[in-house]
């Protein structure tokens, strides 16, 4: 047998099997993403699960979420903390669901929900506004026009806040 047409049918042996392994590298990678995509979609859903778990096994959390977060007269300073903490994890998820939604790594849906307890009325407040207008200054452009359009139907207007409460919310030094 020549030499010449043995090692033709070694390179062409060789590059089938590199098609191969590039192929079955594709599969694993594909694969990997749809693990990945899965992993976070139940860590989204794993957050709301233990908030809802929160909320009905502690009579006061459930008591503080279900008070009127509009009235300042009726606010402690210890109320002023929990509802900044709140409003904090509120956006930070959603801002997360957002940034996961858009990469294509979850579905929509994680989006939806969160977007619409949000309408209800928490964002309403002149304190949730008051920490929107701070947050908003640390993420991008398009999140803040696509949350605002989604919360306040595009027309944000922050809040005057008063320097007691600024100050107490954090959102002024002395």
């Amino acid at each position: 047998m020549n030499p010449n047409y043995i090692t033709l049918i070694v390179q062409v042996i060789a590059a089938l099997g590199v098609v191969a392994s590039v192929f079955y590298l594709s599969l694993q990678i594909r694969q990997q993403n749809k693990i990945a995509s899965a992993e976070f979609g139940h860590h989204l859903t794993e957050r709301l699960y233990n908030r809802y778990f929160q909320t009905a096994k502690d009579a006061d959390f459930c008591e503080f979420l279900a008070r009127e977060w509009a009235s300042e007269e009726v606010r402690t300073a210890a109320d002023q903390l929990r509802i900044g903490h709140s409003l904090g994890m509120y956006l930070v998820d959603i801002h997360d669901v957002y940034q996961k939604v858009d990469a294509g790594m979850v579905a929509k849906n994680h989006l939806t929900w969160r977007v619409s307890v949000l309408k209800l009325a928490s964002m309403k407040t002149d304190i949730a506004r008051a920490f929107w207008a701070e947050y908003r200054e640390t993420v991008d452009t398009t999140f803040v026009n696509w949350f605002e359009a989604q919360i306040y139907d595009g027309e944000f207007i922050p809040p005057e806040v008063n320097s007691t409460l600024a100050y107490q919310l954090n959102l002024q030094s002395d």
